[in-house]
């Protein structure tokens, strides 16, 4: 197969996982990651290209465009975890956030627009079950992952029928963001009950919908934003 996936955030448990089963289909990926040793060595091992920048840089998607110009999709595998009550969040921690998230994923799917267009091509971005679900102290996080979602729904029906636009919703999942939150026992056994199907998610369940998403498996499918949450959403 000729077509090559674009995946931001490849270090990460979701990316590093969506890079793997795509490979293991057949697809070709290049990965974009900031950290050079984690990325190398999973280029290294799925026989794949590679980016390293950091996509709160101003000018990272120049990088990227230098080393990869033909491709027939992009997954913004990229999140974070920004966990204040609202009277602690600053202007400046919502900047960030929407950075990292959301104005850095538009970069990104402006610069390859035309040729996703082309290509007939497809993106999935990455959104948070506590976008639509209130939990405290997540403000920040929720409120530019709700963007997230907008984005989504609004490049579905900008880009239709040429580009499909997907979102996946994964809820609290293993890695290395998470981990934080997750070294204390109790506390991950307590929010690990609190999802209907009692455990933590992990890198593979939510890359698993991505690269359903991503390919022409789901070539009838755009504009949706799809739970990988353990069923938390929706059943507690």
């Amino acid at each position: 197969m000729s077509e090559k996936y674009l995946i931001f955030g490849a270090t990460g448990s979701i990316g590093s996982n969506l890079a793997e089963q795509l490979k293991n289909s057949g697809y070709e990926v290049h990965l974009v990651g900031r950290n050079e040793d984690e990325t190398k060595k999973i280029s290294e091992k799925l026989e794949c290209t590679f980016t390293i920048t950091d996509v709160l840089d101003d000018n990272f998607i120049k990088k990227v465009k230098a080393d990869i110009s033909e491709i027939k999709g992009i997954a913004y595998c990229i999140g974070s975890i920004d966990l204040k009550p609202l009277r602690m969040t600053t202007e400046q921690d919502f900047n960030k956030c929407m950075k990292l998230n959301l104005y850095s994923a538009v970069e990104a799917i402006k610069a390859y627009q035309e040729n996703l267009k082309k290509n007939k091509g497809s993106i999935v971005l990455f959104s948070t079950v506590a976008a639509q679900r209130g939990f405290t102290n997540h403000a920040i996080i929720a409120s530019t992952k709700a963007a997230v979602e907008g984005l989504t729904v609004t490049l579905a029906a900008e880009f239709a029928p040429s580009v499909r636009v997907n979102c996946v919703a994964p809820s609290l999942t293993k890695s290395k963001i998470a981990q934080p939150m997750l070294k204390n026992i109790a506390i991950a056994e307590g929010i690990a009950k609190a999802h209907p199907l009692k455990r933590l998610g992990e890198g593979k369940d939510s890359a698993a919908l991505a690269k359903f998403l991503i390919t022409e498996e789901s070539s009838w499918i755009t504009g949706q934003i799809i739970a990988v949450d353990g069923g938390r959403s929706k059943l507690s």
